[in-house]
Order: structure tokens, then C-alpha cells, then sequence
């Protein structure tokens, strides 16, 4: 369900998701691999750790990992083996959809509603999952952290989205579980949702979201009322 504050359904000609936490229940594999590539080093990398790495970018990441553990800390060593447990995870048939995906995406297709991904995943990583639980043909644009200079929570991300399936920003609706991605999402211009996964939502992060919903089942209530209230 929404949060208690009520909102206007608005205007929506594009959807723009997220991947991680959103659409994959990825979050919890990439803290387990962060977790298991640390103790192969011989370091605790605790999970309050691994959730201030939740929605950041590469580059982001390692400022991080080098911040809280030093210059000395093998820091390629360290993602290389992430990378190497995640795909184990994901081999293992770990990697499922979120509640709510199919549905949500059936009713865009029926509506003929473009949409659109904006990770701070790579392009290899993110074609590899979405093929992996189907979800590979089923988008307009897929815009990666490899497609822009700088990710989230800059805008560039959803700017280039928007951009990719040919609607103005405000016209859009993002759809987020991260702090970094609802901060991207708003600094570009695009009302968001955000539909909570290992973060909770900040009073910052509420104020700038339209709604904070349980899951996407909750937001394909709100898209049909928004497209029944503003029909193309």
C-alpha cells in the first residue's frame, strides 16, 4: 500500500525501473558474494557494510571498500571474487523476480506503455540476469552504468532513459528501491515510487518520492488508476 500521505495519480506515457532490489531480488546475492569474496581474504565484511553499497555505482563501491578498509586492501581482488561468487549464486537458480514483475509488465504491453532500465549495473551483469530470469525482451531501452559518465545519484541515468524511449522526463514514472536511484530519479525530474528492499526509506527520501508502495503489485493498482484518470 501507498505511504499515509495521500497523491494525485498523474500523467505516465513511459515506466523507467530499476533492476537490482526492484525488478531481481538481486541485493541479497550481491551481499552474500560481498561477504563470502571478503572472508576468502580473510576479512569480515559485516552486512551494515554491504548495505551502503546498495544502488551505488562501481566506481562508488570502491571508494567505499578503500575508505573503510585502506589503500592496502586488494580492492580488484576482492570485486573479481564478488563477481566470481555472484554468478555461482546466480548458476545455482538463486536469482528470482521480485513480486509483481510479470503483471506489472503484462498491463504495460497491453497498454503499449514504453519502459526502460536504469541500473548502476554493468552491461555484461545486467543482460547475463535479465536473460537469465527472462525479463531479457521484455524492455525498450536498457540503459547500464557502461552507457553514461556519471551514475546514480546523478540524473544521466534516467535522463538517458527517458530520453531512449522517447518521453519527456516528466511524463514518466521511475520505479526505485535504493536511496541513490529515488535521489537520481528526482534530481532528473521524474516523479518515483519507491518500493523498499534492504534500505528503509529516509524522511529524505520519502519527501522526495511520490509514494512509498510494499511491492509491485501495489504499483500496478496506482498505473491503472493514473492511466484510467489521464488516458492517452
Amino acid at each position: 500500500m501507498p505511504d499515509a500521505s495521500p497523491f494525485q495519480p498523474r500523467p505516465i506515457d513511459g515506466v523507467i525501473f530499476d533492476m537490482d532490489g526492484l525488478l531481481l531480488d538481486s541485493e541479497t546475492l550481491a551481499n552474500e558474494a560481498l561477504v563470502g569474496a571478503g572472508a576468502s581474504l580473510g576479512v569480515d565484511i559485516p552486512p551494515a557494510f554491504c548495505r551502503r553499497l546498495v544502488g551505488v555505482p562501481a566506481d562508488g563501491c570502491r571508494a567505499l571498500v578503500r575508505e573503510a578498509y585502506g589503500p592496502d586492501f586488494p580492492l580488484e581482488t576482492f570485486f573479481a571474487r564478488q563477481e566470481a561468487h555472484l554468478s555461482a549464486l546466480v548458476a545455482a537458480g538463486r536469482l528470482v523476480l521480485k513480486a509483481g514483475v510479470e503483471p506489472l509488465l503484462d498491463y504495460l504491453d497491453r497498454e503499449c506503455l514504453p519502459r526502460a532500465i536504469a541500473t548502476s549495473s554493468s552491461r555484461s551483469r545486467t543482460d547475463h540476469h535479465l536473460a537469465q530470469v527472462g525479463l531479457d525482451r521484455r524492455f525498450d531501452a536498457i540503459v547500464t552504468r557502461d552507457d553514461v559518465t556519471r551514475g546514480k545519484p546523478d540524473p544521466e541515468p534516467y535522463l538517458t532513459a527517458a530520453r531512449r524511449i522517447g518521453q519527456a522526463p516528466e511524463r514518466c514514472l521511475a520505479l526505485e528501491d535504493s536511496h541513490s536511484g529515488a535521489r537520481a530519479a528526482h534530481a532528473a525530474g521524474i516523479p518515483v515510487i519507491v518500493v523498499p528492499d534492504l534500505l528503509d526509506p529516509t524522511e529524505d527520501i520519502r519527501a522526495k518520492a511520490l509514494a512509498v508502495m510494499d511491492d509491485l503489485h501495489a504499483v500496478l493498482d496506482y498505473v491503472r488508476h493514473a492511466r484510467a484518470a489521464h488516458p492517452s
